[in-house]
């Protein structure tokens, strides 16, 4: 099983984390992509994060009817930080070959984030590339360290993903839609979202309607 993982607050979900998810599951011969909805982000703020089950929600409607799994498996890890979640996801789905996908915008953040140098070792990483932050990415400190490890998406597709690093660029159509623009025109849409609970796509643990953004 090859599978991409997408890490996000998904406050909210929307189609632009659809169609770059698809794109990057047929770029890259993935089988699917999971959504991993961050109960809490350390580098953004809590003020307008709505609660975990909100999120949750939000992100099962936008992935369905697609090779897309959607889970809150860091709260059951009890992890807050990416190179920790990926640790516990390679150990627990040991069967199975992950790649890390994020945008630009995160690369050229991506020298912030806790050791990142070891999630770089963990597994490979796919970066899709998002309007405005390509000349920021290409300048960070993260970029000069992994551009070594620059393989090309048709090697990495016929390949295997075992090896890392390895980074992966991918040329995608601009896609201006954006979780913080969707709350400026919208700043109540997670007070409709139902509040049945729901099961989680990957642990199968159920996500109530009480679960907080800072549930870990």
């Amino acid at each position: 099983m090859r599978v991409g993982l997408l890490g996000g607050s998904f406050n909210p979900a929307h189609d632009g984390h659809r169609r770059v998810s698809l794109f990057a599951l047929t770029a890259l011969g993935l089988d699917e992509v999971w959504w991993l909805v961050s109960p809490g982000n350390p580098l953004k703020s809590k003020q307008d994060m709505a609660s975990l089950a909100a999120r949750f929600r939000s992100a099962t409607a936008k992935a369905r009817r697609a090779p897309i799994r959607v889970t809150a498996i860091e709260r059951e890890l009890g992890t807050r930080f990416t190179v920790n979640t990926l640790s516990k996801i390679g150990a627990r789905f040991a069967k199975h070959d992950f790649v890390w996908l994020m945008g630009t915008d995160n690369l050229a953040q991506f020298h912030r984030w806790k050791d990142w140098r070891g999630i770089a070792r963990q597994m490979p990483i796919a970066v899709i590339a998002r309007p405005g932050y390509e000349a920021s990415a290409i300048a960070s400190p993260a970029m000069a360290w992994l551009r070594r490890y620059r393989v090309s998406a048709a090697r990495f597709r016929n390949g295997t993903m075992g090896s890392a690093p390895a980074l992966v660029t991918l040329r995608f159509d601009p896609d201006s839609r954006s979780a913080t623009a969707i709350r400026r025109a919208d700043p109540n849409w997670a007070s409709r979202m139902p509040t049945s609970p729901m099961r989680d796509q990957v642990t199968h643990r159920l996500i109530g309607s009480d679960e907080s953004a800072d549930t870990a």
